[in-house]
């Protein structure tokens, strides 16, 4: 064989094996142990300048999502071939063992520095070119962390992972982290945004990774249980369109015709959550489902704050466990010295607008998982407490 031929061989020969090493490989879902890379799981990996969601990994969203310091979520849910999850009109839905969950922090980038992160709520450029919404770009946003949420033997584990500068792998963080973060208001000079804010303003806060034992805070919904479960992929948060390559459908539909979740029923029978910020939609389920998704995992009767006798959950009809003219269960500086968690037509009067709005520590509703306050939501919570009819001294 001539030196020539011998050449073109070994190039066609490492050109095959590095046609190979971009091959992924089959999902890993860990019957027990917490490996060291996110890229163990093959869940979702960065590749090609995308991160990229597994073969037979599904993308979802939420109708209204928990608010994390304005960060963006890519969620994706994997079960094992041939298994079923079986659909619950209120609850978490019964996901077979091995199953698991992600969902990705991050935020589409400014062009500054690399804390500096845009305090947005446009998506369009999140997802990479011709994917829908089943690919982000790489190029546009800053990953921050990824959530694992795994179905054991023993009931479901949270396991966090923090991204790399190079935005090439996450790491295993038992201990959680801090990082060091600043919002650039991208979207204050459109119209209809808050006026008071120029354009470009910068918002300097820590973003705060939760560590293993932090992680039961919101999701043991149950304190009797006490057992951690998902939050998001229930009925009412993920009724809605998702824009998938082959096109968008409604994800209860789509999971049922993948053989993924039995005994939905069609979209229309089935609870749904109002989007938060659809300004067409009527303000009262617009703030019942923003209480929903952020507090109620909490304030239900079966929750860790159970005690409050608050029930947050957008299917509760009791007025006066919603809030309305209830005084507080314990008096303290959290309550602002107000009397009622939700005074009818006096938002400033309500302990309820007082906590989410705050920021400090032993005052801020929910107590963990922010570190800025969402302006947006708190105008939300207002102007549904300003429109609210009643009067507690009757």
């Amino acid at each position: 064989m001539s030196s020539f031929a011998r050449i073109s061989s070994a190039i066609l020969a490492l050109a095959a094996l590095a046609g190979c090493a971009r091959t992924p490989q089959p999902v890993h879902s860990f019957a027990e142990g917490k490996p060291d890379k996110l890229s163990d799981w093959h869940l979702v990996e960065a590749r090609d300048g995308r991160l990229v969601p597994n073969t037979d990994v599904v993308p979802y969203d939420l109708n209204t999502p928990l608010f994390s310091d304005y960060a963006h979520k890519f969620r994706t849910l994997w079960m094992p071939k041939g298994t079923t999850a079986k659909y619950d009109a209120e609850g978490p839905f019964d996901f077979p063992v091995g199953t698991v969950l992600t969902k990705t922090f991050f935020y589409p980038k400014t062009g500054g520095d690399a804390k500096a992160v845009a305090r947005t709520y446009d998506t369009s450029r999140d997802f990479a070119a011709g994917s829908a919404n089943e690919a982000l770009d790489l190029a546009t946003v800053r990953l921050i962390e990824t959530r694992i949420l795994v179905r054991r033997e023993k009931g479901w584990e949270a396991i966090p992972y923090v991204w790399n500068a190079a935005q090439t792998d996450a790491e295993l963080a038992r201990t959680g982290d801090a990082i060091a973060l600043e919002l650039v208001d991208t979207e204050a000079s459109k119209a209809g945004r808050d006026e008071s804010r120029p354009a470009n303003a910068r918002e300097a806060f820590t973003y705060v990774v939760p560590n293993e034992n932090q992680c039961a805070g919101c999701h043991v919904t149950n304190v009797k249980a006490k057992a951690i479960e998902p939050l998001g992929p229930r009925a009412r948060h993920i009724n809605r369109d998702y824009a998938y390559a082959a096109g968008a459908e409604n994800q209860l539909a789509h999971w049922t015709k993948l053989g993924m979740l039995a005994g939905a029923p069609d979209a229309a029978q089935a609870p749904r959550d109002a989007n938060w910020h659809d300004a067409k939609a009527p303000v009262a389920e617009r703030a019942r489902a923003y209480l929903d998704v952020n507090c109620s995992m909490c304030h239900s009767p079966t929750g860790p704050a159970n005690t409050t006798a608050l029930d947050l959950r957008s299917a509760n009809t009791d007025l006066r466990r919603l809030g309305l003219c209830k005084p507080p269960v314990a008096a303290g500086r959290g309550t602002g010295d107000r009397l009622f968690d939700i005074v009818p037509g006096k938002p400033d009067d309500s302990i309820l607008l007082y906590r989410v709005t705050s920021n400090e520590a032993g005052v801020m509703m929910p107590e963990m998982g922010r570190n800025t306050t969402h302006k947006e939501g708190v105008e939300l919570i207002r102007d549904w407490i300003a429109a609210t009819s009643g009067n507690c001294d009757a």
